[in-house]
């Protein structure tokens, strides 16, 4: 009886220090109200992309464990924006990494607070999510290497037979699956992000690539081999809105951060964000950048 006693005592204790490790862990994965959540992908210079230091105001990369990413640290226009909204709300600003298509399902789920992300605020994305006011408004243009066969195009007509490809899931693949036949433009299929992108153009597997313009200047400072046709919306290159070429914060629909980070975007100066912009631009071509 006494041994029966003292096993059922082991049990006991067994069970209390695996639910106290449990607790623990749940513990690390749970979200802090002194922190602002940013969901992006990293990979879309000169607003978002991936470092191996801290160096120019870079920020640590977490997972969605909320787990630091080891010689990972966010830097570009994106995160010069976070950084002024996690400010201005009094929190720190935490970037969570994830792939381009899980942003709006990890808004929703609570994963993230908002996105930060280059994102256009569509009439699609409208009807899953709310977006603040825009932070930049840009155009959509064509990037090629200079030694391919569209290197004097001034339109879209002059892509007839080119092989263009843009990034899955974004306004810019809608405009060149929508509109790019009608220009004799050949659609292809959709790639995972621009290093994907990129390596496509370097392989010649595509004669150009979707990218809004300070993308493409990012893009080509970065790949010498590399140029872009200056298109300009509604004119001689794709037709938009500016809801499809605007930039702002995603955030789940009915949430009071809407109002806040509009107010905090409107003491933002144009000025200001021009030189965010060129900043990012100008930090995304260093060499610890991680392609």
């Amino acid at each position: 009886m006494k041994k029966l006693t003292k096993a059922l005592l082991i049990l006991t204790i067994a069970a209390i220090m695996a639910t106290f490790v449990f607790t623990l862990a749940a513990c690390s994965d749970a979200k802090d109200d002194g922190k602002l959540y940013v969901g992006l992908e990293c990979a879309y210079s000169p607003f978002n992309y991936t470092q191996r230091d801290n160096s120019n105001g870079a920020v640590q990369i977490y997972n969605t464990n909320y787990n630091p990413m080891p010689n990972s640290y966010a830097n570009g226009y994106d995160i010069m924006i976070a950084q002024r909204i996690a400010e201005s709300l009094g929190k720190e600003l935490v970037v969570v990494k994830m792939e381009w298509d899980a942003l709006i399902p990890a808004l929703n789920a609570g994963t993230v607070d908002v996105i930060i992300a280059g994102m256009s605020p569509t009439e699609e994305r409208k009807e899953q999510i709310d977006f603040s006011d825009p932070y930049y408004q840009s155009n959509l243009v064509l990037v090629i290497r200079k030694d391919g066969s569209y290197t004097d195009a001034a339109d879209l007509a002059a892509f007839s037979g080119a092989k263009v490809a843009a990034q899955k899931g974004t306004f810019h693949n809608d405009a060149l699956q929508s509109q790019g036949p009608k220009y004799g433009i050949i659609p292809q299929t959709p790639l995972a992000d621009f290093p994907a992108l990129i390596n496509a153009l370097n392989t010649k597997a595509i004669d150009a690539y979707v990218a809004e313009e300070p993308g493409a200047i990012e893009n080509c400072a970065s790949n010498p081999n590399f140029t872009y046709v200056r298109l300009q919306n509604n004119t001689t290159g794709f037709t938009a809105t500016d809801a499809d070429t605007a930039i702002a914060v995603g955030v789940k629909k009915g949430s009071d951060l809407t109002a806040q980070i509009n107010t905090i975007l409107s003491s933002v100066t144009q000025q200001k964000r021009d030189e965010f912009m060129q900043r990012a631009i100008e930090l995304s071509s260093g060499d610890n950048i991680v392609d």
